[in-house]
């Protein structure tokens, strides 16, 4: 098992930890669909909470921890904003909604990941993706 706790300090800065955690996927032989799932929930995930958490704030940080085994990656990613309630973000997907600018992070996130939780306040999101298993 591969696991780490890493204050980001900006969403530039994050590129060296996403990496180093996408090489522990690799190492782990996650074939490349997953390890894009992975990069692709990862990066919306830590944008997400530079952006919409902290609203850019620059004295603001993101926590990110994470746990990789041979069969499952899992990420918490922590904000110091005040939180939000995700259900009340208008589904993107619907006819109304299609000229809307947010939500569709979280609807990426959803399709690529097995796991996708808010805690808390809002302000803590847990992302988790299972190997798929052969059949």
């Amino acid at each position: 098992m591969i696991a780490d706790e890493i204050d980001l300090a900006d969403l530039p800065s994050s590129r060296e930890a996403q990496q180093r955690i996408l090489d522990a996927c690799e190492s782990r032989s996650f074939d490349a669909g997953s390890c894009f799932a992975i990069r692709l929930a990862l990066e919306e995930g830590i944008s997400n909470a530079f952006k919409h958490g902290n609203r850019n704030d620059p004295g603001k940080g993101v926590r990110l921890s994470y746990r990789i085994s041979p069969n499952m990656v899992e990420f918490e990613i922590q904000d110091e904003g005040e939180g939000f309630d995700p259900d009340a973000v208008p589904d993107p997907t619907l006819d109304e909604n299609l000229e809307m600018p947010s939500g569709r992070g979280i609807v990426l996130m959803k399709s690529f990941m097995s796991t996708v939780e808010y805690l808390g306040v809002g302000n803590r999101l847990l992302l988790r993706y299972e190997r798929p298993t052969g059949g």
